[in-house]
């Protein structure tokens, strides 16, 4: 009998061609095949609450604490952690010769997915466990000398300035900080910062996509173009873009990429890819042990010795359901969440918005605070009183909680986050005006 999980498999299929069903289709999952493949603009099919509540319903996320940290690291549809499962008890029949001689046999194949879902070659990315991992091993791994300069902004993720400020140290590299002014409406504003910071000594410029602090999106490309053309190569962090926004990594003008596919993608925990320009892979060397750690093929950054295989085979299960909702639609169901609770809190007194509400410059990622309340506060009341999980976040003038939603969350998930917003910051109001009087 055929399941909503098989319903999602065949729809990923058939996503990018005309509807033809399955004759071993049963009534009903011909009669939701159908519905959720009606035609209707991505705009549109994001206010469809019936397509979406198929898409809830594959996911086993507690009905009780409303998840709004999807950006730290998203649950996984049921089908992705039925083949994690599966393919981890296949493991344990007889580890060695199933996990080196069977799985590790299946990695090609799963390459090839990730590329034709990336839009580049299999031989320009490599598997790994995150973007750290992945931007790591391109920091560490380019050749620079003492006085080279890397402009990076004070609004990339940690990770990767200490990765920076390790080379720094220890290599005498010369780090050029931005102080990004954020939230932007303007790709040009932004861009200008880039090309203030850049010199004739300038090797490479760091970029965020996705700014993990705000939600802001990166011109990535325009900032790449900017660097090429004075030969500058250009490292992109797509942490929190890969699945979540739609593009094609090579739209992106970058040189190097990483990302980390248990985000947006909501594969298995600890999973990730990089990509490196096939003709710019003989310039980084291997993070890890390699017969040819300065040769030319991407495999060499996958020497990682013994790694979850498991794990790894479930990856292609995630780029099927990613397939079957569609990357348009499902950006355009992300926006449409964040912008839905958004509108509601923006104009109440004291609540402050961090992130744009248009979709050019932010997607599902929004920063909320209420004046006289710092984010940590905000978000132990959150949790402790209306068993809401954010995240709190303080970098500069930014002071909230980030609210992230997934696909599975529901306007009405996101109606109990505007009345716990709105009472908070009425009490915080009301508090406020006492210690006047």
């Amino acid at each position: 009998m055929s399941t909503r999980r098989t319903f999602f498999r065949q729809l990923g299929a058939a996503a990018a061609t005309p509807l033809v069903l399955p004759d071993f289709l049963t009534e009903s999952t011909r009669t939701a095949f159908q519905r959720l493949q009606k035609p209707g603009s991505p705009q549109q099919i994001a206010q469809d609450e019936d397509y979406w509540s198929w898409i809830k319903a594959e996911y086993t996320v507690s009905p009780n604490i409303l998840n709004l940290n999807n950006g730290g690291v998203s649950p996984q549809p049921k089908t992705v952690q039925d083949a994690h499962i599966r393919f981890y008890q296949y493991c344990n029949e007889a580890p060695s010769y199933y996990m080196w001689r069977i799985l590790d046999q299946g990695r090609e194949s799963l390459r090839a997915k990730l590329a034709d879902l990336a839009g580049c070659s299999p031989d320009e990315l490599a598997i790994n466990r995150n973007a750290t991992e992945g931007l790591n091993t391109i920091i560490f791994g380019l050749t620079l000398k003492p006085g080279d300069e890397v402009v990076l902004a004070k609004q990339d993720y940690p990770n990767m300035m200490n990765a920076w400020k390790q080379r720094e140290k220890r290599d005498g590299i010369k780090l050029v900080w931005l102080d990004l002014k954020l939230p932007s409406e303007n790709d040009e504003d932004l861009v200008r910062q880039y090309a203030g910071a850049i010199t004739s000594k300038t090797k490479v410029v760091h970029v965020t996509h996705v700014v993990n602090w705000t939600g802001q999106i990166m011109p990535v490309r325009k900032i790449a173009d900017l660097a090429h053309k004075q030969g500058i190569e250009v490292i992109c962090d797509g942490a929190h873009s890969f699945a979540h926004l739609d593009y094609k990594i090579p739209e992106l003008g970058c040189d190097y990429y990483a990302t980390s596919l248990h985000k947006w993608l909501s594969a298995p925990f600890g999973s990730g890819m990089m990509y490196i320009q096939k003709e710019k892979i003989k310039n980084v060397w291997a993070l890890l042990s390699s017969p040819e750690p300065d040769g030319p093929d991407i495999r060499k950054f996958e020497s990682l010795g013994t790694r979850s295989f498991a794990a790894e085979m479930a990856i292609g299960t995630a780029v099927d359901f990613q397939l079957g909702i569609g990357a348009a639609r499902k950006f355009a169901r992300l926006h449409y969440l964040k912008n839905y609770w958004a509108e509601k809190v923006k104009d109440i007194s004291g609540v402050k918005l961090f992130t744009s509400l248009k979709p050019e410059f932010a997607g599902a990622l929004a920063v909320v605070g209420i004046s006289g309340m710092a984010g940590p506060e905000l978000e132990k009341q959150l949790l402790e009183t209306y068993k809401i999980h954010t995240v709190p976040i303080i970098l500069g003038p930014v002071d909230g909680v980030r609210v992230t939603p997934h696909v599975y969350t529901s306007p009405k998930d996101l109606d109990r986050l505007v009345v716990a917003i709105t009472e908070l910051a009425g009490k915080q109001n009301l508090a406020t005006k006492q210690k006047k009087s």
